[in-house]
């Protein structure tokens, strides 16, 4: 199984007896072929406070009064985790050690009648070659690598968390879990990486991805409508960068701790006259520790211009000015004696207006997203465990007077192999 994801479902975090299963492995002359992956899907009941959607808040709004005011919504859709089907090959030659991963990601629903399903990603193509004496390469689409140990980490990765929009048009793949209520999305990036060999528990990545271009998620004083610029996408002369370095061990109390960094620079940002370039900095610190049934996770962030929820959304006002922003998560789980995992995790999104160019008294854009999730995770066998979660979403926004709060309850079941 491919090693993010190995990380992600046998971390000691999770630690699901599902998760540490290898998949599929078939010998094809010089290669080892895994086919791996998972299947999930979750019955998704949201209930909303508020009519008002902030922009850039996670949680979600009831639809106007004069629309009967509905707070209710129901859907069947993936969890955080897609739905997973992963192909690796590897082989040694020449004193190397040499594989490639293609994966694919199918959704779990659809809106209409006759529309076919959910949507279908591929976030996964890619090659790796190195040596445990020297290190690895990696070329092609993988998950980032900043804010990546922070997501695998995260306990909603086997559920639902914060559903916030994604899932609820059916036309996506996966809700959010707590991104964007505690950490940066690490998103799905072209890259070309070095990672060194683990030293002792000692290991580090650093990495050019491809550059993202400024989003927003709303009007109200954020970049314009062209994403920056007056031809309608981004211009991007530099690569993004991104590292991380890590410490793990082992023993009686086990654990790993992690910084990262990521940079990259934007240009030409703001309204056609008033073009501005700028450079994203983030950076991040996070632990894990587990002793006995008990796991801890604590994690932060802190940002100029990355925004909140995604890479660059939101982290630019309309004249091309970067936006401070950070956030963080705590996390507790505790496994009974029936096997079952029980979590609690409270998580917070910061975004910071940029001084008067950010001072309108309508200004409805997110300046907290608050996620408080328990959550319980049960092996039902080796390969299948069966899910339930309830968050608790809470969006504020920099006018002072609009909030919005919503409750998010979803039960399923997620299969390995």
């Amino acid at each position: 199984m491919n090693n993010k994801i190995k990380l992600a479902v046998a971390g000691s975090v999770l630690a699901l007896s599902a998760s540490a299963n290898a998949g599929i492995v078939i010998p094809a002359g010089d290669w080892t072929i895994d086919v791996n992956g998972n299947v999930n899907a979750f019955a998704i009941w949201s209930d909303a406070d508020d009519t008002t959607q902030i922009n850039g808040g996670m949680a979600i709004a009831k639809d106007s009064v004069a629309n009967g005011g509905e707070a209710d919504s129901f859907s069947i859709n993936t969890g955080l985790l897609p739905s997973w089907l992963g192909f690796t090959g590897t082989t040694r030659a020449n004193d190397l050690d040499v594989s490639w991963t293609i994966s694919m990601q199918p959704g779990a629903s659809s809106v209409a009648p006759l529309s076919g399903g959910g949507a279908e990603e591929h976030r996964q193509a890619f090659i790796t070659f190195g040596d445990k004496s020297w290190g690895t390469v990696k070329v092609g689409k993988d998950l980032g690598i900043f804010a990546s140990t922070a997501i695998l980490n995260d306990m909603t990765l086997l559920g639902v968390g914060s559903q916030g929009y994604v899932g609820t048009g059916g036309g996506t793949t996966t809700t959010l879990g707590g991104i964007g209520t505690g950490y940066i999305y690490a998103d799905w990036k072209g890259q070309m990486s070095y990672t060194t060999p683990n030293m002792n528990g000692f290991q580090a990545t650093i990495g050019i991805v491809h550059p993202y271009d400024a989003t927003t998620s709303g009007t109200a004083g954020t970049t314009s409508a062209t994403n920056g610029n007056n031809t309608g996408s981004a211009f991007h002369t530099q690569p993004g960068f991104e590292g991380q370095a890590s410490y793990s061990w082992t023993g009686d109390v086990a654990g790993k701790v992690w910084a990262g960094f990521a940079s990259q620079k934007m240009e030409n940002l703001g309204a056609t006259a008033a073009h501005t370039d700028e450079t994203i900095t983030a950076y991040e610190i996070g632990a894990n520790v587990s002793a006995g049934n008990l796991g801890l996770v604590a994690y932060y962030y802190d940002g100029e211009g990355i925004g909140t929820t995604a890479f660059g959304r939101d982290g630019f006002n309309a004249v091309g000015k970067k936006r401070d922003s950070d956030g963080g998560y705590v996390q507790a789980t505790y496994v009974i004696p029936t096997g079952t995992k029980l979590g609690v995790a409270y998580g917070v999104s910061n975004l910071d207006k940029e001084g008067s160019s950010d001072s309108a008294a309508s200004f409805n854009l997110v300046e907290k997203n608050e996620r408080w999730t328990i959550g319980a995770y049960h092996p039902l066998t080796k390969h299948l465990n069966l899910v339930a979660e309830y968050s608790r979403v809470e969006a504020e926004a920099h006018d002072t007077v609009s909030d919005a709060e919503s409750n998010i309850f979803s039960v399923g079941a997620i299969l390995f192999f």
